[in-house]
């Protein structure tokens, strides 16, 4: 039996180690006041120790720890006290500190050499050391000032440079510290040839994304900016550019670009509803990079009872794969407009060019629309000069911004003798507006206008495409999808009147929409919609105003909201659903 009360002794007294349970616990005194110094010695002594050799090293090791960590930040004369109660199976440690008058900075010798030397950029960042005269000397920024220096002669291309001296000389009884420190840029490299492999990407593609030119002086910020334009382009899964120092020859060093090709083919499948158009089925086929020069495709089609379509978009860089772009297309898509049926066939050609924040664009499509009216077929053939000019700038996040603004203009014209049925000349306007005036607060604002002149005057030559129409999500919420319109009346062969909306050669629209947001993902709405589409000389102003409850994700707001007409000849409710983002 003693032998039985020994091992289980001995078991209680091993338990500790053995379930991970700590075998001392301490504590830090004195350091109050000074929070920064009671961080950096806590830090330094880490976590209680687990088993007794942990338990034993930490007691060792404890006093120089605490000094180390005074001395990091300056104070080289501590007084510290160790108070050990040795109580199995779990020791308590106190330790009690004086961390004393700190070491002050008495001098500073900062020397840069080399062609650095003259360079503007390190003549701010030695203006803008952290430490001064009289500083307390912290360790910390000292090191960090001195890979301040290395870094940023890395992105400014020294990439031989290095520190030929750095010290850190202190007196302890006097309580100074002298800093020195000599770094030596050596020559200031330039941008050499481009490095990278000619069967993936032909070079005149390369070059006109290029964010700097051969001979330029070296800037690593040049090099991530080259990165990101290659990257945006979608043609390659990965892309790492990269100085080659060690191939470097009279002063240039090339840059290697290191490309992964992105997946040939990839295939997108949609499934979704929207009120105005209801259930919708998709397939996207994309081919980011057909060639070396950049080409590529997207095919897509859509089935939905209102409007399936087809697209075919074949891209072609010009001057500039992100911001010069050739785009053939060809389209047929079947589509209601109010209560006109249409089927249009269309090829086109555009050329898309981006100047800073606005891009220019410049059309011309053949159109060929067959509609049904008052069981008639019709029939036209539409060549149309188009041009585009728009702009966007938006601030916070992508899906959810606090503030932007919008701008998209449209002409195009069409001309009897260049192959058109009819000379026309159309021209849309459309604007958003979206601002946070406090925080929680949000104003969303939007305004459309459009006109199509007929030089001829016959209304009944216009096809439905492009007529204008309003009511929907995304006109007037209060009224059917493209309800409102030019009508005409007729009498059916039971003898009644009825109705067709066949839309109007004028549009203006205008909605206001107060959001408040209740948490980050959840926000309100409270909204108001007016305008009409009609004909010269018969505007009608329609309202509608309704409310809505908004649910942010990654794609953009899920917008559910509820709008009534205003009108007594139409008082529905309209249901309508929408995701994503206002721009």
């Amino acid at each position: 039996m003693p032998h039985l009360i020994r091992y289980c002794l001995a078991f209680l007294l091993l338990l500790p180690a053995w379930s991970g349970a700590a075998s001392l616990t301490f504590s830090v005194i004195g350091l109050e006041a000074k929070p920064e110094l009671q961080k950096n010695v806590l830090a330094w002594l880490g976590d209680d120790p687990e088993s007794v050799r942990e338990r034993l090293n930490f007691v060792v090791s404890a006093r120089d720890r605490v000094e180390r960590s005074l001395q990091a930040l300056g104070y080289y004369r501590p007084d510290i006290g160790m108070d050990v109660q040795r109580t199995d199976p779990v020791w308590q440690l106190v330790i009690s500190v004086d961390p004393g008058d700190p070491v002050r900075i008495r001098d500073i010798d900062i020397q840069v050499m080399g062609a650095a030397a003259n360079d503007p950029e390190f003549t701010r960042l030695i203006a803008d050391v952290s430490f001064a005269l009289g500083d307390v000397l912290h360790h910390g920024l000292y090191e960090d000032f001195r890979n301040s220096l290395l870094s940023l002669g890395q992105r400014r291309g020294y990439l031989d440079a290095t520190i030929t001296s750095s010290k850190v000389a202190v007196e302890v009884a006097a309580g100074t510290a002298d800093v020195s420190i000599q770094y030596d840029s050596g020559r200031r490299y330039r941008f050499g040839a481009l490095i990278h492999d000619e069967e993936m990407v032909d070079y005149a593609l390369l070059d006109s994304l290029r964010t700097f030119h051969q001979g330029d002086y070296f800037e690593q910020s040049k090099l991530q900016e080259f990165q990101s334009e290659l990257q945006r382009t979608n043609y390659f899964s990965s892309v790492i550019v990269l100085p080659v120092p060690e191939q470097a020859q009279d002063g240039e060093v090339p840059i290697a670009v290191k490309m992964q090709a992105a997946r040939s083919h990839s295939f997108d499948v949609g499934v979704g509803y929207s009120t105005d158009t209801e259930e919708r089925l998709s397939l996207t086929w994309r081919t980011p990079k057909i060639n070396r020069h950049g080409h590529s495709q997207v095919t897509r089609l859509v089935y939905s009872p209102v409007d399936p379509s087809g697209r075919f978009t074949y891209t072609i860089p010009l001057t500039h794969p992100l911001n010069d772009i050739l785009q053939l297309w060809a389209r047929t898509e079947d589509n209601e407009f109010g209560d006109l049926d249409s089927r249009q066939d269309e090829l086109g050609v555009r050329r898309e060019i981006r100047k800073g924040k606005w891009i220019h664009g410049y059309s011309l499509r053949g159109l060929n629309e067959s509609w049904d009216v008052l069981q008639l077929d019709a029939t036209n053939d539409y060549l149309l000069l188009g041009a585009t000019l728009s702009r966007r700038v938006s601030s916070g996040s992508i899906v959810d911004p606090k503030s932007g603004f919008s701008q998209l203009y449209t002409l195009e014209v069409g001309n009897g003798e260049l192959g058109s049925d009819i000379d026309l000349a159309r021209f849309t306007a459309n604007l958003r507006l979206v601002f946070t005036p406090l925080p929680q607060h949000r104003v969303v604002s939007r305004a459309g206008f459009g006109v199509v002149e007929i030089a001829s005057g016959d209304r009944t030559e216009l096809a439905p495409s492009l007529n204008f129409f309003a009511g929907g999500n995304q006109s007037i919420r209060g009224f059917a999808y493209q309800s409102i319109g030019n009508e005409i009346e007729f009498i059916q062969e039971n003898g009644k009147k009825k109705t067709l909306v066949v839309g109007g050669d004028r549009l203006v629209t205008a909605s206001l929409e107060y959001q408040y947001y209740f948490t980050d993902s959840w926000r309100g709405a409270v909204f108001s919609d007016v305008g009409d589409a009609f004909d010269e000389g018969e505007f009608d102003l329609n309202y509608s105003a309704g409310f809505g409850i908004h649910y942010i994700t990654p794609v953009g707001a899920i917008r559910v909201e509820m709008a009534n007409s205003l009108s007594d000849k139409n008082p529905e409710w309209y249901l309508h659903l929408t995701i994503g983002a206002e721009f």
